[in-house]
Protein backbone atom coordinates (compact mmCIF):
# COMPACT_ATOMS: atom_id res chain seq x y z
CA UNK A 1 0.00 0.00 0.00
CA UNK A 2 1.23 3.43 -0.99
CA UNK A 3 1.15 5.91 2.11
CA UNK A 4 0.98 9.60 1.55
CA UNK A 5 1.33 12.58 3.65
CA UNK A 6 -0.75 15.72 3.36
CA UNK A 7 2.29 17.64 4.36
CA UNK A 8 4.39 16.55 2.18
CA UNK A 9 5.73 18.06 -1.56
CA UNK A 10 5.39 16.19 -4.26
CA UNK A 11 8.98 15.53 -4.25
CA UNK A 12 8.56 14.39 -1.46
CA UNK A 13 5.81 11.57 -1.86
CA UNK A 14 7.39 10.79 -4.97
CA UNK A 15 10.80 9.51 -3.67
CA UNK A 16 8.67 7.63 -0.56
CA UNK A 17 6.11 6.31 -2.25
CA UNK A 18 6.02 2.18 -1.98
CA UNK A 19 5.45 2.83 -6.04
CA UNK A 20 9.03 5.04 -6.40
CA UNK A 21 11.66 2.51 -8.37
CA UNK A 22 14.44 3.25 -6.19
CA UNK A 23 16.22 4.01 -3.15
CA UNK A 24 15.66 7.50 -1.06
CA UNK A 25 18.07 8.43 2.16
CA UNK A 26 17.64 11.93 3.27
CA UNK A 27 19.71 14.15 4.84
CA UNK A 28 22.61 11.35 4.03
CA UNK A 29 26.01 12.72 4.88
CA UNK A 30 28.03 12.47 1.24
CA UNK A 31 31.18 12.11 3.02
CA UNK A 32 29.79 8.37 3.08
CA UNK A 33 29.51 8.52 -1.17
CA UNK A 34 32.91 9.98 -1.79
CA UNK A 35 36.62 9.04 -1.97
CA UNK A 36 37.82 11.99 -0.51
CA UNK A 37 35.45 10.86 2.51
CA UNK A 38 34.31 14.37 2.92
CA UNK A 39 30.60 16.01 2.41
CA UNK A 40 28.20 17.35 4.95
CA UNK A 41 24.44 15.62 4.24
CA UNK A 42 22.59 16.21 0.97
CA UNK A 43 18.69 17.04 1.69
CA UNK A 44 18.11 14.07 -0.87
CA UNK A 45 20.50 10.99 -1.88
CA UNK A 46 18.16 9.00 -4.31
CA UNK A 47 19.57 5.69 -6.06
CA UNK A 48 16.83 5.46 -9.14
CA UNK A 49 17.00 1.91 -10.83
CA UNK A 50 15.57 2.47 -13.79
CA UNK A 51 15.05 5.21 -16.79
CA UNK A 52 11.59 5.98 -15.89
CA UNK A 53 12.61 6.62 -11.85
CA UNK A 54 15.53 8.73 -13.54
CA UNK A 55 12.76 10.81 -15.42
CA UNK A 56 10.48 10.68 -12.56
CA UNK A 57 12.93 12.56 -10.25
CA UNK A 58 14.30 14.91 -12.84
CA UNK A 59 11.25 15.97 -13.62
CA UNK A 60 9.63 16.65 -10.59
CA UNK A 61 12.62 18.36 -9.59
CA UNK A 62 12.27 21.03 -12.46
CA UNK A 63 8.38 21.35 -11.47
CA UNK A 64 9.43 22.05 -8.27
CA UNK A 65 12.24 23.96 -8.73
CA UNK A 66 14.54 21.30 -6.46
CA UNK A 67 18.17 21.29 -7.63
CA UNK A 68 19.75 18.13 -8.21
CA UNK A 69 22.76 16.46 -9.73
CA UNK A 70 24.11 13.39 -11.30
CA UNK A 71 27.11 11.56 -9.31
CA UNK A 72 28.86 7.99 -9.95
CA UNK A 73 31.11 6.40 -6.83
CA UNK A 74 32.36 10.38 -6.40
CA UNK A 75 36.16 9.38 -6.95
CA UNK A 76 36.49 12.65 -8.54
CA UNK A 77 34.47 14.67 -6.19
CA UNK A 78 34.49 17.14 -3.26
CA UNK A 79 31.15 18.44 -1.71
CA UNK A 80 31.02 21.21 0.31
CA UNK A 81 30.91 20.86 4.69
CA UNK A 82 27.39 22.37 4.92
CA UNK A 83 26.20 19.43 1.78
CA UNK A 84 23.90 19.77 -1.25
CA UNK A 85 20.60 21.12 -0.84
CA UNK A 86 18.52 19.44 -3.18
CA UNK A 87 19.23 15.82 -5.08
CA UNK A 88 21.98 14.17 -5.71
CA UNK A 89 21.09 11.72 -7.84
CA UNK A 90 23.20 8.31 -8.21
CA UNK A 91 22.04 5.60 -10.96
CA UNK A 92 21.26 1.98 -10.06
CA UNK A 93 20.05 -1.24 -11.06
CA UNK A 94 19.43 -0.97 -14.80
CA UNK A 95 21.97 1.53 -15.55
CA UNK A 96 25.03 -1.66 -14.06
CA UNK A 97 24.73 -3.99 -16.79
CA UNK A 98 27.14 -4.81 -19.54
CA UNK A 99 27.09 -7.12 -23.13
CA UNK A 100 29.39 -7.83 -25.84
CA UNK A 101 28.88 -8.08 -29.30
CA UNK A 102 30.69 -10.95 -30.26
CA UNK A 103 33.67 -10.31 -33.29
CA UNK A 104 33.00 -6.96 -33.94
CA UNK A 105 34.69 -5.68 -31.03
CA UNK A 106 31.72 -3.86 -29.25
CA UNK A 107 31.16 -3.65 -25.86
CA UNK A 108 27.92 -1.85 -24.01
CA UNK A 109 27.69 -0.97 -20.34
CA UNK A 110 25.72 1.04 -18.62
CA UNK A 111 26.72 4.15 -17.22
CA UNK A 112 26.62 3.10 -13.28
CA UNK A 113 29.15 -0.40 -14.45
CA UNK A 114 32.55 0.41 -12.60
CA UNK A 115 35.48 1.27 -15.32
CA UNK A 116 37.81 -1.40 -14.28
CA UNK A 117 35.08 -4.02 -14.84
CA UNK A 118 35.04 -2.85 -18.64
CA UNK A 119 38.31 -2.65 -18.48
CA UNK A 120 38.56 -6.27 -17.49
CA UNK A 121 35.84 -7.51 -19.73
CA UNK A 122 38.18 -5.85 -23.13
CA UNK A 123 40.69 -8.03 -21.57
CA UNK A 124 39.00 -10.95 -21.01
CA UNK A 125 37.61 -10.43 -24.96
CA UNK A 126 41.04 -9.45 -25.99
CA UNK A 127 40.34 -6.20 -26.62
CA UNK A 128 43.08 -3.52 -26.74
CA UNK A 129 42.28 0.30 -26.13
CA UNK A 130 41.22 0.53 -22.53
CA UNK A 131 44.80 -0.64 -20.64
CA UNK A 132 45.12 2.90 -19.88
CA UNK A 133 42.21 3.02 -17.55
CA UNK A 134 43.28 0.12 -15.45
CA UNK A 135 43.32 1.20 -11.82
CA UNK A 136 40.73 4.27 -12.29
CA UNK A 137 38.32 4.03 -10.23
CA UNK A 138 34.52 5.22 -10.82
CA UNK A 139 32.04 4.31 -13.24
CA UNK A 140 32.38 4.57 -17.23
CA UNK A 141 29.58 7.19 -17.38
CA UNK A 142 31.71 9.37 -14.85
CA UNK A 143 35.03 8.29 -17.31
CA UNK A 144 32.61 9.43 -20.12
CA UNK A 145 32.10 12.71 -18.83
CA UNK A 146 35.29 13.95 -17.98
CA UNK A 147 37.20 11.81 -20.70
CA UNK A 148 39.37 10.48 -18.72
CA UNK A 149 42.85 9.36 -19.44
CA UNK A 150 46.08 11.26 -20.55
CA UNK A 151 46.72 13.71 -23.19
CA UNK A 152 47.55 10.45 -25.16
CA UNK A 153 44.87 7.94 -24.40
CA UNK A 154 40.97 8.93 -23.26
CA UNK A 155 37.90 7.38 -23.06
CA UNK A 156 36.77 9.34 -26.26
CA UNK A 157 39.22 7.55 -28.58
CA UNK A 158 36.81 3.98 -27.69
CA UNK A 159 33.54 5.20 -27.79
CA UNK A 160 31.06 5.69 -30.40
CA UNK A 161 28.21 6.30 -28.66
CA UNK A 162 26.61 7.31 -25.80
CA UNK A 163 22.94 7.15 -24.41
CA UNK A 164 21.77 10.40 -22.71
CA UNK A 165 18.86 10.98 -20.59
CA UNK A 166 18.17 15.22 -20.91
CA UNK A 167 16.95 17.01 -18.59
CA UNK A 168 13.77 17.34 -19.97
CA UNK A 169 13.37 13.88 -19.74
CA UNK A 170 14.21 12.80 -23.31
CA UNK A 171 16.17 9.32 -23.82
CA UNK A 172 18.69 9.56 -26.86
CA UNK A 173 21.47 7.93 -28.45
CA UNK A 174 24.52 10.60 -29.50
CA UNK A 175 27.42 9.50 -32.02
CA UNK A 176 30.57 10.02 -30.32
CA UNK A 177 31.57 12.30 -33.73
CA UNK A 178 28.73 14.45 -32.79
CA UNK A 179 30.62 15.04 -29.41
CA UNK A 180 33.86 17.27 -28.69
CA UNK A 181 36.32 15.31 -26.98
CA UNK A 182 39.02 17.41 -24.69
CA UNK A 183 41.74 17.41 -22.30
CA UNK A 184 39.19 16.44 -19.39
CA UNK A 185 36.26 17.55 -20.76
CA UNK A 186 33.72 16.86 -23.31
CA UNK A 187 30.56 18.92 -24.97
CA UNK A 188 27.99 16.75 -23.43
CA UNK A 189 25.77 18.66 -21.21
CA UNK A 190 26.57 18.81 -17.73
CA UNK A 191 22.66 18.69 -17.21
CA UNK A 192 22.77 15.38 -19.14
CA UNK A 193 22.68 12.09 -17.83
CA UNK A 194 25.36 9.46 -19.30
CA UNK A 195 22.74 5.91 -19.26
CA UNK A 196 24.60 4.31 -21.46
CA UNK A 197 27.86 4.05 -23.67
CA UNK A 198 28.98 1.53 -26.35
CA UNK A 199 32.83 1.27 -27.10
CA UNK A 200 34.67 -0.30 -29.99
CA UNK A 201 38.17 -1.60 -29.86
CA UNK A 202 40.42 -3.85 -31.84
CA UNK A 203 41.59 -7.41 -31.28
CA UNK A 204 45.01 -8.27 -29.94
CA UNK A 205 47.40 -10.80 -28.40
CA UNK A 206 46.67 -11.33 -25.04
CA UNK A 207 49.93 -10.88 -23.56
CA UNK A 208 50.12 -7.76 -25.08
CA UNK A 209 47.08 -6.56 -23.43
CA UNK A 210 48.36 -8.18 -20.07
CA UNK A 211 51.65 -6.43 -20.31
CA UNK A 212 50.25 -3.06 -20.66
CA UNK A 213 47.90 -3.31 -18.48
CA UNK A 214 50.47 -4.47 -15.71
CA UNK A 215 52.85 -1.77 -16.72
CA UNK A 216 50.44 1.09 -16.47
CA UNK A 217 48.99 -0.81 -13.12
CA UNK A 218 52.69 -0.58 -11.49
CA UNK A 219 53.35 2.54 -12.71
CA UNK A 220 50.33 4.21 -11.01
CA UNK A 221 50.76 2.58 -7.42
CA UNK A 222 53.69 3.90 -7.88
CA UNK A 223 53.41 7.50 -8.53
CA UNK A 224 50.42 8.08 -6.58
CA UNK A 225 48.87 8.10 -3.15
CA UNK A 226 46.61 5.21 -3.69
CA UNK A 227 46.76 4.34 0.44
CA UNK A 228 45.32 7.91 1.13
CA UNK A 229 41.89 9.31 0.83
CA UNK A 230 42.09 11.29 -2.30
CA UNK A 231 39.61 12.95 -5.47
CA UNK A 232 43.02 11.83 -7.75
CA UNK A 233 44.50 15.02 -9.39
CA UNK A 234 43.21 17.86 -8.14
CA UNK A 235 43.94 20.25 -11.19
CA UNK A 236 43.63 20.36 -15.02
CA UNK A 237 47.78 19.99 -16.53
CA UNK A 238 48.02 24.02 -18.51
CA UNK A 239 48.56 23.12 -22.15
CA UNK A 240 52.17 21.69 -22.47
CA UNK A 241 53.23 22.11 -18.71
CA UNK A 242 52.59 19.94 -15.71
CA UNK A 243 50.54 20.32 -12.77
CA UNK A 244 52.50 18.57 -10.26
CA UNK A 245 56.15 19.56 -11.83
CA UNK A 246 55.11 23.45 -10.94
CA UNK A 247 53.41 22.32 -7.34
CA UNK A 248 56.55 20.17 -6.82
CA UNK A 249 59.15 22.54 -7.71
CA UNK A 250 57.42 25.32 -5.27
CA UNK A 251 58.25 22.75 -2.77
CA UNK A 252 54.92 22.57 -1.68
CA UNK A 253 54.80 18.92 -1.12
CA UNK A 254 53.24 17.78 2.31
CA UNK A 255 51.94 21.68 3.11
CA UNK A 256 48.92 20.86 4.88
CA UNK A 257 45.97 23.05 5.60
CA UNK A 258 43.86 21.42 8.35
CA UNK A 259 43.62 17.99 7.53
CA UNK A 260 44.29 18.23 3.73
CA UNK A 261 47.64 17.91 2.45
CA UNK A 262 49.78 17.85 -0.64
CA UNK A 263 51.10 14.49 -0.81
CA UNK A 264 54.15 13.96 -0.76
CA UNK A 265 54.27 11.07 -3.33
CA UNK A 266 52.04 13.12 -6.58
CA UNK A 267 52.19 16.92 -5.85
CA UNK A 268 48.62 16.98 -7.82
CA UNK A 269 46.89 15.30 -4.96
CA UNK A 270 45.52 16.45 -1.95
CA UNK A 271 44.83 14.26 0.11
CA UNK A 272 42.62 13.48 3.67
CA UNK A 273 44.89 12.48 6.50
CA UNK A 274 42.15 11.79 8.40
CA UNK A 275 40.09 14.70 9.14
CA UNK A 276 39.91 17.45 6.50
CA UNK A 277 37.39 19.01 5.87
CA UNK A 278 36.18 20.20 2.13
CA UNK A 279 37.22 23.87 3.67
CA UNK A 280 40.82 22.87 4.20
CA UNK A 281 40.81 20.94 1.19
CA UNK A 282 39.59 24.57 -0.70
CA UNK A 283 41.81 26.87 1.29
CA UNK A 284 44.64 24.39 -0.01
CA UNK A 285 43.87 24.38 -3.57
CA UNK A 286 43.99 28.27 -3.32
CA UNK A 287 47.02 28.55 -1.58
CA UNK A 288 48.74 25.95 -4.72
CA UNK A 289 46.92 27.97 -7.30
CA UNK A 290 48.03 31.48 -6.04
CA UNK A 291 51.87 30.23 -5.53
CA UNK A 292 51.76 28.51 -9.22
CA UNK A 293 50.21 32.21 -10.69
CA UNK A 294 53.09 33.98 -8.38
CA UNK A 295 55.67 31.92 -9.65
CA UNK A 296 54.95 30.74 -13.30
CA UNK A 297 51.74 33.26 -14.37
CA UNK A 298 49.76 30.10 -15.02
CA UNK A 299 46.28 30.00 -13.74
CA UNK A 300 45.61 26.13 -12.72
CA UNK A 301 41.45 25.09 -13.30
CA UNK A 302 40.40 22.15 -11.33
CA UNK A 303 39.74 18.83 -12.39
CA UNK A 304 38.02 17.99 -9.30
CA UNK A 305 34.04 18.55 -9.34
CA UNK A 306 32.60 21.18 -6.39
CA UNK A 307 29.47 20.63 -5.34
CA UNK A 308 27.50 22.53 -2.52
CA UNK A 309 29.83 25.26 -2.97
Amino acid sequence: MTVTYSHATPLHQLLLSDGFDGETSIREPMARHTSYRIGGPAEYYVRADSPAAVRQVIQTCADEGVPWTVVGRGTNLLVSDDGYPGVVLTLGRDFKNMTCSWGDGRLVAGGAVMLSALVQEAMRQELTGLEFAVGTPGTVGGAARMNAGSAQEWMGSVIQSVVLILSDGTITRVPASDIEWGYRQTSIPQDAIIAEIEVSMKESDPFFIRGRMEANLKRRKRSQPLGQPSCGSVFKNPEGASAAKMIDELGLKGTAIGGAQVSEVHANFIVNTGEAKARDVLDLMGLISAEVEKAYGITLKPEVRLLGF
